[in-house]
Formats: structure tokens, sequence, C-alpha cells
């Protein structure tokens, strides 16, 4: 069947039988070359997702060390991972849930003079960190290399993401413009229902399996945001924006 393994044709067995996959669809996952910037509480779970779903090759940008404090939500690590890398830590996990995507650490930070080196060529970008200056990194860069992301936040009980098709919907700056004067709320000083980052990242890897296979109608152009403590949820539509640095008509 198209090419894949008999190990292949059982592991994605029920995406095989999805009407909106098949194996063409499948193929087009195996093919993908995703980049994960951030590997906290919403990449953890969009990458193991991602992974399982035989995406087949995952990048994972993080700098950071894994602390005790990440435990509560960032579900690829456990009490012996402390203080290793993140990236390292997270690449060996996504190995052995999925040894047939090809994942690559990167223990990097992603800035403004960096990202576009990082993005180039991928497939699809996911932008899971709480840093503006890495979100709006990422957005810039992706919008000048065309790349589509899926970009998200969450902090206490509330989330939100939002998915960008770089020349077609509002990029992250027709929303946002620039990154906060005073520091942005973090999970750190705010706190964060552990599950909610996890269902935050899975739904970007909802989406970015979406792109990724052409199908649905992804949150592009639409930004959802979650109530999980009132249990609600709604979708701002946004326009872009004709004096965005970014996509502005000018680009």
């Amino acid at each position: 069947m198209m090419g894949f393994t008999e190990d292949q044709i059982h592991r994605y067995a029920r995406h095989l039988v999805l009407r909106e996959i098949g194996g063409v669809g499948q193929r087009k996952l195996l093919d993908a070359r995703v980049l994960i910037v951030g590997a906290g509480g919403l990449g953890c779970p969009a990458a193991l997702y991602l992974a399982a779903a035989g995406a087949g090759r995952i990048s994972i940008a993080d700098h950071d060390a894994v602390a005790v404090e990440n435990l509560q939500r960032q579900i690829l690590y456990g009490s012996a991972d402390v203080g290793r890398p993140k990236a390292e830590t997270a690449a060996a996990a996504l190995r052995r849930n999925n040894p047939d995507v090809i994942v690559e650490p990167l223990a990097v930070r992603v800035t403004a003079a960096g990202a576009r080196a990082l993005v180039k060529g991928r497939s699809l970008v996911v932008e899971g960190t709480d840093d503006p200056e890495t979100k709006f990194a990422v957005n810039d860069a992706c919008v000048a290399e065309g790349v589509p992301f899926v970009i998200g936040g969450v902090v206490r009980w509330s989330g939100q993401l939002m998915a960008v098709l770089p020349g077609k919907t509002a990029c992250y700056r027709c929303v946002f413009e620039n990154p906060p004067v005073t520091p942005a709320e973090t999970c750190e000083a705010a706190g964060v229902l552990g599950p909610a980052a996890g269902a935050v990242g899975t739904l970007m890897a909802v989406e970015a399996c979406k792109i990724l296979l052409g199908k649905g109608e992804p949150l592009a152009g639409r930004m959802r945001v979650i109530d999980f403590l009132a249990g609600t949820s709604r979708d701002i539509a946004w326009k872009r924006r004709p004096g965005c640095p970014a996509c502005g008509a000018a680009k």
C-alpha cells in the first residue's frame, strides 16, 4: 500500500481507514517537516500527538532544562529527567513513542536573528512558548518564508490558539501588533491548570494535522479563546491589517 511497511500499515491503521486521511494523507504526514518551538506545556502534547500521527521529521527547539516545576503539565518528562536539556529529552521520548519518526533536538533560544533560518523549508511550525518576543520572531519568520504555523498560549484556566496561512490570513502581528510593553502574565507568576495546557496543545496538533493534510477548516484568520473554568469557548475573526509590518499589503 503506497510504499508503506507492514509496521506502518498497522501503526497508522486508524488513519488509513479515515476517509479524510487514507494512504495519500498518511504519506503527506510522513513527508512533513515540522518545527516545534518550545517543549513546554503546549509543545509537549503537540509534539507527542504529531509524532504518534507519523509526522515524518520533527525538530524541537528549546534552550531550557527540565525543572521539577514543569512536571505538573509537561508530559514528555518524568522525575528522572530533572536537569536534563528539554530538547534532547523530548526528542528521546518521541523516538520511544514512534521510532518511525526522525526527531532533531535543537537546544537553542529562537530569536528574531535566527528564526528565519530555523523555519526555512519547513512544512509547518508549532509555536507554544510563553515568551512574546519568541512568538513575534516566529510569526515574522514564517510570514517571510511562507510557512504556515499554529500558535497558542495558556495561563490559569484559559487558553488560546490560532493558525496562520501566510499571504492568505491574518498573522499574529495583525492581531497583537507588537510585544507588550509590560511583562506578559506567565504560568510561573499566575499558575496554570496542567490539563488546560494539555488540551490546548492537543488542539494545536489537530490544527497542524488539518493544515498538513489540506483538510477541513483550520483556525486560520480566527483565534479560539477557551475558558476551561467556565466551560466556554469562542472564536474571534481577524482580517489582515494593511499596515502590518509582517504581512501588510506592501509585503
